[in-house]
């Protein structure tokens, strides 16, 4: 089994807030990023796939295509874009990090794992070059 990784890039803004709460208690909970004017970051996305190389191709999966399926099913719906408000994957979730590296994963693994030995082995996503979320499916 080989893995291969594909590194993207998005900019994006959020809050974390709770709407139940007070913005005293948002500020408390959340400090900076709960900001109301919200903030953003450039995030970088890493999608690693597995499986078996093809012989005769020597690819496990081409990688115009797997950009392809990044670009479509995640990068260009969050690209400078809010995610509170623009993504709707993200409606009605906290937009964390964390919940966001997960629901890239459910956007990614159908249309990955469509192609004939190739599965969706994880997805880790960079808020900033000191903080990062790694998701490998439930």
């Amino acid at each position: 089994m080989i893995y291969m990784t594909r590194k993207e890039h998005f900019n994006a803004a959020h809050r974390m807030y709770r709407e139940e709460w007070s913005e005293e208690k948002n500020a408390e909970v959340f400090g900076k990023c709960a900001n109301p004017h919200w903030h953003g970051h450039n995030y970088n996305l890493f999608v690693t796939v597995k499986g078996d190389v093809t012989h005769e191709t020597g690819y496990l999966i081409d990688l115009k295509l797997l950009k392809t399926i990044i670009n479509d099913y995640v990068i260009e719906k969050l690209d400078h874009k809010n995610i509170n408000l623009d993504v709707p994957f993200m409606a009605g979730k906290m937009a964390s990090t964390e919940l966001l590296c997960i629901e890239i994963f459910n956007q990614l693994k159908a249309p990955i794992e469509q192609h004939k030995g190739v599965f969706l082995h994880s997805v880790k996503l960079y808020e900033t070059e000191n903080n990062s979320a790694e998701y490998f499916g439930d």
